[in-house]
């Protein structure tokens, strides 16, 4: 038995999971925030057998895409001063683990 933790986009959250679904795997979401952009993120929690585990990552990957976003960012001079301009990062994408699961119970 496995656990997968996929961790996706907002934006890609609800076709992730009708995904997931629609293949027949039990999901529960989670409302997370991540680090580097303090973005919302969901992470997407899946209990499945061993050999599901390269379907649940492979709906995954297709559902949530890499895309190029443009957030402002600050500078600051020695002398006091910021200055903000715009700054092009990838946002998008999963991270995904894939743990080992020693008990299931269902009640």
């Amino acid at each position: 038995m496995k656990l997968v933790l996929a961790i996706v986009s907002n934006d890609d959250a609800s076709n992730v999971s009708a995904a997931l679904t629609k293949d027949n795997f039990s999901v529960t979401r989670l409302a997370t925030t991540g680090g580097f952009l303090r973005a919302g993120n969901t992470t997407l929690i899946v209990g499945c057998d061993d050999t599901l585990v390269e379907r649940v990552i492979e709906l995954v990957g297709q559902e949530s895409k890499r895309r190029t976003e443009i957030v402002p960012s600050t500078a600051s001079y020695d002398i006091g001063r910021y200055a903000s301009f715009p700054v092009e990062v990838q946002v998008g994408g999963a991270t995904i683990f894939d743990l080992d699961v020693a008990q299931f119970n269902k009640v």
